[in-house]
C-alpha cells in the first residue's frame, strides 16, 4: 500500500487542522492505522492509532482530548483532526499502516511521506 499524507500547514495556537492520509494500491481496511510525528533531533513519536474497522482508538497523553483519529474505509482515507493546537505540536506528521495493532513506530510496515504542521504562538 502507498500512503499520501496531506493537510499540514501554518496555524496559530488554539487553531485546528485536519490531516488526511490517502491509501492506494490496497484496501485501507486491511491495515491498523497510526499517526506519528517527529521534530529535528528527536525520535518519531506516537500520536494516535485506530483499529481496522474504526471502533478502537488510542492516543498519546499529550494529544488526548484535542486530537481525533478516524478513518473512512470506503474512501480509503484516514484522518487526524487536530484542535486546540499548541506550539509544541509543531512537527512533521506521518501516517503509517500496520498489519497488527501497535503504538511503536517499528511495528508499522508502510509510511507516508509526512506533512509539516507549524503552530505559531
Amino acid at each position: 500500500v502507498q500512503l499520501q499524507a496531506s493537510g499540514g500547514g501554518l496555524v496559530q495556537a488554539g487553531g485546528s487542522l485536519r490531516l488526511s492520509c490517502a491509501a492506494s494500491g490496497d484496501a485501507l481496511s486491511s491495515y491498523y492505522m497510526g499517526w506519528f510525528r517527529q521534530t529535528p533531533g528527536k525520535e518519531r513519536e506516537f500520536v494516535a492509532a485506530i483499529s481496522w474497522g474504526g471502533r478502537g482508538t488510542t492516543y498519546a497523553d499529550s494529544v488526548k482530548g484535542r486530537f481525533t483519529i478516524s478513518r473512512d474505509n470506503a474512501k480509503n482515507t484516514a484522518y487526524l483532526q487536530m484542535n486546540s493546537l499548541k506550539p509544541e505540536d509543531t512537527a512533521v506528521y506521518y501516517c503509517a499502516a500496520s498489519f497488527r495493532a501497535g503504538g511503536r513506530y517499528d511495528e508499522y510496515n508502510y509510511w507516508g511521506q509526512g506533512t509539516l504542521v507549524t503552530v505559531s504562538s
